[in-house]
């Protein structure tokens, strides 16, 4: 049995549910089972004990594939005898942390983040954070050679509510962070915050975390799970999500609106007079928290990220802009590596919304990334101030855009490395145009007159057969002569297919 081709990064995933467009099923149980049957014997072997000896934790997110896949996994993990702990709807982030605080030695959870409704997948965590991309190989390697093992009866997984246990202590961080004298036990008394769950897990956060502090969550949309996702991809990146959360805001008059991913290890926010944070202005404001007290101290990113906010991290807030390449846990695994090297580096964060903070063991989670910016928000209103307030200094880029080139499905990788040489080269031909020295991934190429600190970055996708590309300027017409440029460029390399990018030129000039 062929199981690679479930590999995304550093999770699995794959067709859960079969439908006209995609009416072969990946996950089916016998997979799920020999995948988590996989996962017990990497955990056995770096333990050095018995299946007997184990307890893992196994959570979802509201697909509505989540309750077969479960069932498979519970089945599997009870026929090995491991001690099982059946979480329920949970949270990614609240799955990690069973791990911390219920000496669960791994941890399961069943989501596909913010993809389409007919997919799912599992992601794992040990007590150190989340497996590699080297670690999930392995799993899938072991999952095609062993087979799902019998269970005699009904799986013996133990319930366990731990989303409470996971609200409380998110509670407890916002008391104690708010520090609110005249009301510690309800600090968030008179704000109004209103809660995006784009019908995923995120409810918990609006119902279980902000009302009971006293915040009036009136006008929250989508709390519902619906595995359907019928409103709007559950996505902070998504512009019709974050068109969502930003229209509550400006409707119900709140202070500050938040948004989730399906899983809640994303987030974005919007302040009270509709300004969006996500993005690169999102990890502005993170790295504006993150970095105090931390003079000097470094921000990983992903890449994908502007000019403007290098020059934010770097000269406002008096830190250090450390680009690499993008994915998010290629972002935290870096962080961690420079921290055990000496470096103070208190963020990890992707543009896409995974924020990780050391604090938090360089976990990923949305909710935790939102609290954060409530607790700021919270004395800054007391000093009669805003988020806005920390960006300052902080710019867009005048224009900026992304587009996907196909790559021909055989042997991409390969094709794709030719391509971006054959990028390079032009550019060290050409007059004003140089290889970026902060080049990650991919190239970054320069473009200096007349566009000032134009540039594109041209890299690999982590999983597709496509070449992501990014354009940025300071200047109005920039990234059409930045594109133009390129296009040019791949013209005279025979690329074979550079309709998205004359797409994205011609309506991008509108």
């Amino acid at each position: 049995m062929k199981l690679q081709y479930l590999k995304s990064g550093t999770d699995v995933r794959g067709v859960a549910v079969g439908t006209d467009a995609h009416p072969d099923v990946d996950l089916t149980d016998e997979v799920v089972k020999r995948i988590a049957g996989a996962f017990v014997q990497m955990l056995m072997q770096s333990k050095g004990v018995s299946a007997e000896r184990l307890t893992v934790s196994v959570g979802h997110d509201s697909r509505v594939s989540a309750a077969r896949l479960k069932q498979a996994v519970l089945e599997e993990l009870c026929a090995r005898g491991v001690q099982t702990l059946d979480c329920g709807l949970c949270s990614t982030p609240a799955m990690f942390m069973t791990t911390q605080t219920e000496g669960c030695d791994g941890a399961i959870q069943l989501t596909a983040s913010h993809h389409p409704w007919d997919k799912n997948g599992l992601k794992f965590f040990l007590p150190t954070g989340g497996l590699s991309g080297a670690q999930i190989e392995e799993i899938l390697t072991r999952a095609e050679q062993t087979p799902p093992t019998p269970l005699e009866g009904q799986p013996c997984a133990r319930k366990l509510d731990y989303l409470s246990i996971y609200c409380e202590q998110l509670k407890t961080m916002i008391r104690e962070g708010v520090n609110n004298a005249d009301d510690y036990a309800r600090p968030l008394t008179g704000m109004k915050i209103v809660v995006d769950a784009g019908n995923g897990v995120g409810r918990f956060y609006a119902s279980r975390v902000l009302l009971p502090l006293g915040a009036d969550i009136a006008g929250s949309r989508y709390l519902e799970p619906d595995g359907y996702f019928p409103n709007h991809a559950p996505n902070p990146e998504n512009a019709e999500a974050m068109a969502s959360i930003r229209e509550a805001v400006l409707q119900s008059g709140a202070d500050l609106g938040v948004i989730f991913d399906a899983d809640v290890d994303r987030g974005g926010a919007v302040t009270a007079d509709g300004t969006e944070l996500n993005r690169n202005r999102l990890v502005a404001l993170a790295a504006a928290i993150a970095l105090e007290g931390h003079p000097g101290g470094g921000v990983v990113t992903d890449s994908v990220t502007s000019a403007g906010l290098s020059d934010f991290i770097n000269q406002t807030l008096g830190g250090r802009h450390i680009r690499f390449k993008r994915g998010y846990k290629n972002v935290i695994d870096e962080a961690v590596r420079r921290c055990a090297n000496g470096e103070d580096v208190p963020l990890a964060m992707e543009t896409s919304g995974h924020a990780a903070f050391r604090e938090n063991y360089f976990l990923d989670d949305g909710a935790y990334l939102v609290t954060r910016l409530i607790i700021k928000l919270c004395a800054l209103l007391r000093a009669g101030r805003t988020l806005d307030d920390l960006l300052v200094g902080f710019r867009e880029p005048v224009e900026s855009g992304e587009v996907r080139l196909r790559l021909p499905d055989t042997d991409f990788k390969a094709f794709g490395e030719q391509v971006i040489s054959a990028m390079e080269a032009k550019a060290r031909r050409s007059e004003d145009v140089e290889i970026a020295a902060d080049s990650c991934e991919g190239t970054k190429i320069l473009f200096r007159a007349p566009d000032k600190n134009g540039f594109f970055i041209l890299r690999l996708s982590v999983h597709d057969p496509v070449l992501p590309l990014y354009l940025e300027s300071d200047v109005a017409g920039g990234v059409q002569r930045i594109g133009a440029a390129l296009l040019t460029w791949l013209n005279e390399a025979d690329f074979p297919d550079t309709a998205p990018l004359e797409q994205f030129l011609r309506e991008f000039i509108k």
